[in-house]
């Protein structure tokens, strides 16, 4: 393990068993691990067994404790940053801590792992050649209807994030901004046992999740390039 160095650890978005090798070796070695949840870095580690210092770094603190963190990286240690799951700094807090590590030649090291893009658009059916990455809308209704109309006019793959909360709220907002009839894949509970792709018409994926009461985290992937959906088979 090499010291005055911070690694950026991805880590599983739902599935224990989606772990890295490299990512639990990194846990393991370095000497202490920065989160944004204590308990649900618990948790995780806990699984793994592996007890280290955690520090806390969340979009509440995220100024006091990347100047708090940068000063025990420069003294020799190294860190391993997690986020609550996947990729950490994927609309996660971070960026300022890393900006400073670059600033003060301190090596930051991406250790990649799971996420819940790259799942989500390889099982979609749709081709993804070209995407755009749109990623969390607002939560304010009103912007968040604004943003739906900005990517209307953008004709390519488009991924879009929100919490589970607002999972039948915005594919409403979908069906009543960017139309019924528009062709959407909703990538829902990637890697549990819970998981299953819906894929059909705006229209259609709303009606079934509001058939299914789903509520649980979630990727909608757009495909606002073609007119006639083209993955083939049972849409549900």
């Amino acid at each position: 393990m090499t010291n005055k160095v911070l690694y950026l650890v991805s880590t599983p978005i739902g599935n224990y068993d989606d772990i890295t090798l490299r990512a639990l070796k990194v846990l393991k070695e370095a000497d202490f691990i920065i989160c944004e949840e204590f308990k649900e870095a618990g948790r995780l580690l806990s699984h793994y067994q592996v007890e280290k210092e955690l520090v806390s770094l969340n979009e509440h603190n995220e100024e006091e404790a990347a100047g708090e963190i940068l000063l025990k990286l420069s003294e020799g240690k190294s860190a391993a940053l997690i986020s609550d799951a996947g990729t950490p700094l994927f609309s996660d807090p971070g960026h300022l801590l890393v900006q400073l590590c670059i600033q003060n030649k301190i090596d930051v090291i991406p250790v990649p792992g799971a996420n819940s893009l790259l799942p989500a658009l390889i099982g979609s059916g749709l081709n993804f050649g070209k995407f755009y990455y749109y990623g969390w809308l607002s939560p304010k209704k009103e912007e968040r209807r604004k943003e739906l109309l900005r990517l209307k006019g953008i004709k390519e793959v488009i991924v879009i994030l929100d919490t589970p909360y607002r999972l039948k709220s915005l594919l409403e907002d979908v069906v009543k901004i960017l139309g019924k009839n528009l062709n959407i894949v909703l990538a829902f509970d990637l890697t549990m046992k819970t998981e299953k792709f819906f894929r059909g018409t705006s229209g259609e994926v709303l009606k079934e999740a509001e058939k299914r009461n789903l509520k649980g985290e979630f990727v909608v992937i757009i495909d606002n390039k073609r007119k006639e959906f083209h993955a083939k088979g049972a849409k549900f």
